[in-house]
C-alpha cells in the first residue's frame, strides 16, 4: 500500500513538473525577442535552449509506465523544474507577462 501512495506522489508530481516546464516553453515562444533585450534578461534563443532543455529532461523524468514510481533522471529534472520556476517568476514579468490592463483602460482601471 505504501509503495503505491508513493508510486501516486511521485507521477503527480512528475506531471505538475512537465506541465510547469511546458507551460513556461511555450510562453517563452510567444513572447518578443526584443523584449528580452529592452529587459536586460538572457536572450530568446538562449532561454528557448533552456527551457527546450528543461522540457525534455521533465519528459525523461515522468515515470514508465505511468505510476510505476520509478522516475527517470532525479537530480537533473529537478534542475528543469529550477529553469522553468526562475523563467516564470524572474524573466516572464520583465519581458510583459503581466495580462490585462491593456486597451480599453481609463486611469482608474478598466472601462
Amino acid at each position: 500500500m505504501f509503495i503505491g501512495l508513493q508510486a501516486l506522489v511521485v507521477l503527480v508530481l512528475s506531471v505538475v513538473a512537465f506541465g510547469l516546464e511546458v507551460f513556461a516553453l511555450i510562453d517563452c515562444v510567444t513572447r518578443r525577442a526584443g523584449a528580452f533585450v529592452a529587459a536586460g534578461k538572457l536572450t530568446k534563443p538562449l532561454w528557448l535552449i533552456i527551457l527546450s532543455v528543461a522540457t525534455a529532461l521533465g519528459f525523461v523524468a515522468l515515470p514508465w509506465p505511468l505510476g510505476s514510481g520509478a522516475g527517470g533522471l532525479g537530480f537533473l529534472s529537478i534542475i528543469g523544474v529550477v529553469a522553468a520556476a526562475v523563467y516564470l517568476t524572474d524573466v516572464r514579468p520583465a519581458v510583459g507577462g503581466r495580462s490585462g490592463g491593456a486597451g480599453r483602460s481609463g486611469p482608474y482601471g478598466p472601462w
